[in-house]
């Protein structure tokens, strides 16, 4: 009797890992296989910033005073600080060794390194970075082929279908998090500016998360997580993969992204103008000139048409006008609904590249005058002024120095030209300029 339940009980145990086998296949949903594919591509992001403030003479006592009270405390000693940063990334390009994450993840490092799920770590070069995509590409020292993930289309997302989200929240290597898609096209107004067509989701995406993959129950990467909105609570957000594809080929291609345009000017809507018009709201853009050669005009904008939305989000104004733009890559299709002869219309424009040559003689002819060379104490230097201009008018002289345009610090010829691509609508400049070695706040009308 003993021997027979001694046999019972050893078939039992030979019988188990089939059971095992078989149970393990069934828990082996479409969610476990997506991470167990792409988990391996998903990195983890370590930053190391270096900042240096001065050394108090009370430290000793107080400890490090707040920065407002360094300048007057200090004793002119130094002190150098380390600080470092967790983000995610996820490697597009096994071959290549590249690395796409969000900008702000590594804004500020002087030192980055990647560390891969197997254990390994690279240090890491930037190769190209864009705030206003909050984008970012590294490539990772080293030789041999790495691990990748394998991009989907964001275009063919659907309202409610699962969603995985795999990052490092708060230093904890490959998290996952599941959801559904809850909206796509999104619109955030945020302190770092205007950001438009998110993908929206109820997948928990917190602090460290930021760069790492959104994926589809294929284990295809439709999305880069953004934790850009940290006090809502149940909603994440991410860049569509097909709007970083594009910043990418440009990050590669130049190492930066294009400023794009459709080649015109305008203003602000008041109400004597949105009631002259029929207007129901006094909201939108109102096109005072459209350039040769460029979208607009090749779309059929004219002069007197008021610009309400592009690709269905509203322009309030002139500076939201420019704002939406700078979502926009170079040769983006853009649908543009205005008001025209008491009616709405609806035109396509292809965004164009708002070259830096471009920008240079737009603000020449908008504001009135042309730099000749820099200065040794920073700024520019003011070699000809255009009689009657904005700057004739306000008072500018040859030989004047510009230190700042609006709150944009010219310290290179780029600073100008994003200057121009910032304030080309604005009918008031603020400028700060130096003459005779005395600084002068002046706004010049335009």
């Amino acid at each position: 009797m003993r021997t027979l339940a001694c046999t019972a009980l050893l078939c039992l145990l030979a019988a188990l890992p089939a059971y095992a086998a078989a149970d393990r296949e069934a828990r082996m949903t479409p969610v476990v296989r997506a991470v167990q594919q792409v988990g391996p591509a998903v990195v983890n992001i370590t930053t190391t910033s270096i900042q240096r403030r001065n050394v108090s003479p009370f430290a000793e006592f107080f400890g490090d005073l707040p920065p407002h009270f360094q300048e007057f405390f200090g004793n002119g000693q130094t002190r150098e600080y380390r600080t470092q940063s967790l983000g995610s990334g996820v490697i597009i390009d096994g071959g290549k060794r590249l690395v796409l994450t969000n900008s702000h993840v590594i804004s500020g490092a002087a030192e980055v390194k990647v560390r891969l799920q197997d254990g390994r770590e690279f240090p890491a070069e930037l190769l190209g970075a864009d705030t206003d995509f909050d984008l970012a590409v590294l490539k990772l020292e080293g030789e041999g082929a790495l691990p990748q993930a394998a991009l989907g289309d964001s275009d063919d997302i659907m309202i409610g279908e699962t969603i995985i989200a795999i990052g490092n929240p708060f230093g904890f290597s490959n998290t996952v998090t599941t959801g559904v898609v809850s909206a796509v096209k999104r619109s955030i107004d945020t302190e770092n500016g205007f950001f438009t067509d998110f993908i929206q989701t109820d997948a928990a995406i917190n602090p460290g998360n930021s760069g790492g993959p959104l994926l589809n129950i294929l284990g295809q990467v439709i999305g880069v997580n953004t934790a850009i909105q940290a006090q809502a609570e149940g909603i994440g957000f991410a860049i569509p993969v097909n709007k970083a594809s594009r910043v990418v080929a440009e990050l590669l291609s130049s190492g930066e992204v294009a400023r794009v345009w459709l080649g015109l000017s305008g203003q602000d809507v008041d109400q004597q103008t949105a009631s002259y018009l029929g207007l129901a709201k006094v909201e939108g853009l109102l096109v005072t000139e459209v350039y040769d050669g460029l979208p607009a005009k090749a779309a059929g904008l004219k002069p007197g048409d008021v610009i309400l939305s592009l690709n269905g989000l509203a322009v309030k104004d002139k500076d939201h006008y420019i704002e939406l733009l700078r979502n926009y890559t170079q040769g983006e299709a853009i649908a543009v609904s205005l008001w025209r002869d008491g009616k709405t219309d609806n035109l396509s424009a292809r965004a164009a590249t708002f070259a830096a040559e471009t920008a240079t003689a737009l603000g020449e002819r908008r504001w009135g005058f042309r730099f000749a060379n820099t200065s040794k104490r920073g700024g520019f230097v003011i070699g000809s002024l255009r009689a009657g201009s904005p700057a004739d008018k306000l008072g500018l002289k040859n030989g004047d120095i510009v230190l700042q345009v609006g709150n944009i610090r010219l310290q290179e010829g780029r600073d100008v030209q994003e200057a121009v691509r910032r304030y080309r609508l604005a009918n008031t400049l603020m400028l700060t300029i130096v003459r005779d070695g005395e600084l002068y706040h002046a706004r010049m009308r335009i």
